[in-house]
C-alpha cells in the first residue's frame, strides 16, 4: 500500500525550510515524526553521520535549490537521473531524495532497536541516509500536477470497479483495518504537506493515498472477501498483480509530482 515514503516528508520539510517557511528545528522533527532519529552519512565535509539539523543546514551550504522524490521501482526508474551506482541503490531501497543545485542525493536506510522479540513501543526506528553523487539532469517520468491528477481520477475508477469486481465490501479484519487506518489519518486533518505547496499538491497527494489504500486492500483480499488464503490461487494472485500494476504505478507518479511540485514551481518563477 502506498502511504508517506520518507523520502516524501524529508523532501517536503526541507523545502519549506529551504524556503524559510520553517526552523529546522521543526523541519528535522517533521521529518523525524514516529521514527528515534535519523542521520545523514558521507555529506561533504562531514567525517561522520549527522543529524538533520545540521544536514539539512549543510546541503544548502553546498547549493542545494530544492529537493525532489524519486520512488523506483524494478522496471520504473521513477524521479532518478543517474549515475547507475545512485539508481540501484535508490532502486533497492524504492525511494530516494535528489538536492537539486547541490548534485547529492540521500537514501534511507532503516534499522529496528529495541528487546529481542520486541513490538509495538518497545522498538525503535533509526534511520541512517546515505549522501551519493547524482546528475543533475531531469527525473525520469515525473508528470505534471494536472497530468497526475487526470489519471489519478482514472486510476480510482479502476481501482474502485476492481474492488467491486472482487466483492471485497466484507473483507477480512487485516483489509477492513487498512481502510479504517487511512480513514481515521484522513480525519484527522493531519499536514499532508508541508507549508509552501500549492493546494493542488495537496489535493493529488491526498487522492493518490486514496488510490494506494484501496490497492492494499485489493491486494489482501481473497476472492471470497478474505485475506490470501487456501481459496485463492497463485495464478489469480498473480493476475491480480497485473491488474494493480498500472494503477499502482500511477499512483507512484502522482506522488512524486505532489512532492516535488514546490520544487518545480519555484524554478518556474526563476524563469
Amino acid at each position: 500500500m502506498l502511504d508517506e515514503p520518507r523520502s516524501g516528508r524529508l523532501a517536503a520539510w526541507g523545502n519549506a525550510l529551504l524556503a524559510g517557511l520553517v526552523s529546522p528545528d521543526e523541519a528535522a522533527h517533521r521529518i523525524a515524526d514516529d521514527d528515534a532519529v535519523h542521520r545523514v552519512e558521507g555529506l561533504p565535509g562531514e567525517a561522520a553521520p549527522v543529524g538533520l539539523t545540521l544536514a539539512l543546514g549543510r546541503l544548502r551550504a553546498l547549493g542545494a535549490v530544492g529537493l525532489r522524490v524519486a520512488l523506483p521501482v524494478s522496471g520504473h526508474p521513477l524521479g532518478l537521473c543517474g549515475p547507475p551506482e545512485f539508481n540501484a541503490r535508490a532502486l533497492e531501497a524504492e525511494e530516494a531524495v535528489i538536492a537539486s543545485g547541490a548534485g547529492l542525493g540521500l537514501i534511507p536506510e532503516t534499522y529496528e532497536a529495541g528487546p529481542e522479540g520486541g513490538a509495538g513501543p518497545d522498538v525503535h526506528v533509526e534511520v541512517v541516509w546515505r549522501c551519493l553523487p547524482v546528475r543533475e539532469a531531469p527525473p525520469a517520468d515525473v508528470p505534471s500536477l494536472g497530468e497526475a491528477e487526470r489519471e489519478l481520477a482514472e486510476a480510482l475508477q479502476e481501482a474502485t470497479a476492481l474492488l467491486s469486481r472482487l466483492d471485497v465490501a466484507g473483507s477480512g479484519p487485516v483489509a477492513q483495518a487498512a481502510l479504517a487506518a487511512y480513514w481515521a489519518r484522513a480525519e484527522a486533518g493531519r499536514q499532508v504537506l508541508a507549508p509552501g505547496y500549492p493546494p493542488r499538491a495537496v489535493r493529488v497527494l491526498e487522492l493518490a493515498q486514496r488510490v494506494g489504500a484501496l490497492i492494499g486492500i485489493a491486494q489482501q483480499a481473497g476472492g471470497d472477501g478474505r485475506e490470501h488464503g487456501a481459496a485463492v490461487s497463485s495464478s489469480e494472485i498473480a493476475a491480480r498483480a497485473e491488474a494493480l500494476r498500472p494503477v499502482e504505478r500511477t499512483a507512484r507518479r502522482a506522488q512524486v509530482a505532489a512532492y516535488n511540485s514546490a520544487v518545480e514551481e519555484r524554478e518556474r518563477n526563476r524563469g
